[in-house]
């Protein structure tokens, strides 16, 4: 390897050749090398030393830490290249530079900030995370689109200030900026990066950008989003805020809200994207419990849903790409014309639902233990409400709808070639990473990078007092006890939708919390903005007259001509005497 690449950054990497796709007309040429770079910047990663500075620089009288690995941002790190290598497999049927390089960058910049070692570097990518993010969102080309990728980006920007303003406190305070754990909100800054994380992680009435955006990115777009923004919130909430028992209830709470709004949505694309909301929950909630098996459980969650979430979100863009909706109400029947997308959806659906053999089996279950053990009873309870909402959801509404269900008609070609082999990838992953241990396979695999191993223990784990044990997922009683709640679910949605009490798919729009900033505060904008047209004239003819009337009053009062210059001397002394007075009173007032 030569000298300088063990100190290179892999998501630096594919930042510039991202921005070199964009400028790159020909397309076979760009599409190899996009493909390619997430290959060569893996074998980066994988020969990365571990625990030390790789590459730092001074600057501004900051010492930046470009790259650091540890088994914390490894496994996050390594999730995002895997998404990003089957992202740039699916996009192989477009010829879009603009999409395929900022899709490159946007991912390359959640890589950087993963591996970054101190808070200006992580403040730099997560920026630029939301700079390059949004044109997926504008390559749609509607109306409803452009709109809603500009309220991503008030957002993703407003996130990015509060970060800045939260490192500038902890700067203040003692100059370090390296990623250290929090251990209270009293520390000096830590509300704001608490806040700025929030965001991004899409916190219960900080969430609406997620469902407002990613159902009208372009078909490549939306599975692009659903890998990195979010799971790079939930890495720096890892990182710098484990046990904090508030993210418990948070955590609790973002399972559940969803829940509702998933049932009742008509665009399926917005379904997937409350279920993102829905999961995300669940890895906030471990970060909160901070245990080593809960930091286990938030990573592998974290790693398994990127990979199945992204199936999903492909198999309902080849529907968007091949029928042009994915409305429930448009939709059915579709298994006879893409049989193959069928069988990848159904696979991701069992897969986010933690069938047993799947990939969410194994990492899911991680979590359901520690808050188990941790005696949280309420939040126990909560999740497993969650979990047989996301089979109810994810798991039946989205493959039933879409290739079963009533017989809408539509008989179109199976999906590009491109797309059925990422499908394919990513519904292996899933597989692989959930069946028990068989030779080379199994959740052996992924529970080897889990950052509170035995073998590596990462900072984050608070694992004093703890001792750190192998965790098996398939044990009798926990294989019963998930099978149990899966049949029971699909029970009652087959016996609701016998009785007829199952909410029906309706065309509409499903009001959220954001209603009350997008209607009454638009509302109060709009009413500003008409009033001022109104005064504004009128406003600035007497602020013009008021100026004008001082103007002329000194004129009268100080010029040569004035009155002051028509008198004595003693009466211009007095007036230079008041004049230095209350300069120095000024200077005094100021310098108490």
């Amino acid at each position: 390897m030569m000298p300088l690449l063990p100190a290179l950054n892999p998501g630096l990497l594919m930042v510039v050749m991202g921005l070199i796709a964009v400028v790159l007309p020909w397309q076979r040429l760009r599409q190899f090398l996009l493909v390619l770079t997430p290959v060569f910047c893996s074998v980066l990663l994988l020969g990365a030393e571990r625990g030390v500075d790789l590459a730092t620089i001074q600057t501004l009288g900051l010492n930046l830490v470009l790259f650091k690995v540890d088994s914390l941002s490894f496994i996050f790190a390594l999730a995002f290249l895997i998404a990003s290598f089957l992202n740039a497999i699916y996009a192989m049927h477009t010829d879009d530079r603009l999409q395929d390089g900022m899709a490159m960058a946007y991912a390359g910049a959640a890589i950087a900030a993963t591996l970054a070692g101190d808070l200006m570097t992580l403040f730099i990518f997560w920026e630029i995370t939301a700079v390059s993010s949004v044109f997926l969102i504008l390559r749609a080309g509607t109306k409803a689109a452009y709109q809603a990728a500009m309220r991503y980006l008030v957002i993703q920007v407003f996130s990015g200030v509060l970060l800045l303003n939260g490192l500038a406190y902890v700067h203040g305070d003692g100059g370090d900026l390296s990623l250290t754990a929090f251990t209270s909100f009293a520390e000096p800054g830590s509300v704001l990066i608490f806040l700025a994380f929030a965001i991004k992680a899409a916190f219960p009435f900080l969430h609406n950008w997620l469902q407002d955006a990613y159902p009208k990115a372009t078909v490549v777009g939306a599975v692009v989003l659903s890998a990195f923004t979010t799971k790079l919130a939930i890495y720096a909430f890892a990182r710098m805020f484990p046990g904090f028992e508030i993210l418990i209830w948070i955590g609790a709470v973002m399972t559940v809200f969803p829940v509702f709004f998933a049932v009742i949505e008509n665009d399926l694309r917005k379904v997937l994207s409350y279920s993102l909301n829905n999961q995300l929950g669940f890895m906030i909630c471990a970060i909160g419990i901070g245990t080593p098996l809960a930091i286990n459980g938030a990573a592998g969650h974290a790693f398994a849903h990127i990979i199945y979430k992204g199936l999903l979100f492909m198999s309902m863009g080849a529907v968007l790409y091949r029928v042009g909706t994915v409305k429930a109400t448009e939709l059915g029947g579709l298994y006879k014309s893409m049989p193959w997308t069928t069988i990848f959806c159904i696979i991701g659906a069992m897969s986010i639902s933690a069938f047993p053999l799947f990939s969410g089996f194994v990492a899911k279950s991680m979590t359901m233990s520690a808050v188990g053990s941790g005696g949280y009873t309420l939040v126990w309870l909560m999740l497993l409400f969650a979990s047989a909402g996301v089979l109810e959801h994810s798991g039946i509404k989205i493959p039933y709808f879409t290739f079963f269900g009533h017989d809408a008609g539509h008989r179109v070609k199976e999906a590009p070639f491109n797309m059925l082999l990422a499908m394919g990838l990513a519904a292996f992953i899933c597989i692989a990473i959930g069946l028990p241990m068989i030779g080379g396979l199994g959740y052996g695999w992924l529970y080897g990078l889990l950052p509170c191993t035995a073998a590596a223990v990462a900072d984050v784990c608070l694992s004093s007092g703890e001792a750190i044990k192998t965790y098996q997922p398939y044990t009798l009683d926990h294989v019963i006890t998930q099978m149990q709640l899966l049949v029971l679910a699909i029970l009652a949605f087959m016996l609701l939708k016998r009785a007829g009490l199952y909410p029906p798919e309706r065309p509409g729009t499903i009001l959220d919390t954001d209603w009350f900033y997008r209607k009454p505060g638009y509302g109060l904008a709009k009413w500003s903005g008409d009033v001022w047209l109104k005064l504004g004239p009128a406003m600035t003819r007497i602020s013009a007259a008021l100026f004008h009337r001082t103007f002329d009053r000194l004129e009268a009062a100080f010029s040569p001509r004035g009155a002051l210059a028509r008198e004595g001397l003693a009466t211009t002394m007095s007036v230079w005497a008041a004049a230095l007075l209350g300069f120095v009173m000024l200077v005094v007032l100021f310098a108490g």
